[in-house]
């Protein structure tokens, strides 16, 4: 097996997901928008804040 480059490796990662019917979303900015609440993103649910809160639908 060759080895893979970290490109390799994400676009698998998200091809393996997409494949089981999961949405892939684009990635995210390390400083969040239109959140004063955080200065940074410290968890990988930040960016997905709108969605629980019920502020925005999100994707389906």
């Amino acid at each position: 097996m060759k080895p893979l480059g970290l490109n390799e490796i994400r676009t698998k990662f998200l091809e393996f997901f997409a494949s089981k019917e999961h949405l892939v979303m684009p990635s995210f900015s390390l400083i969040p928008k239109n959140d004063p609440s955080i200065l940074l993103i410290n968890a990988g649910m930040t960016p997905l804040k709108p969605y629980f809160t019920g502020a925005e639908k999100p994707p389906s």
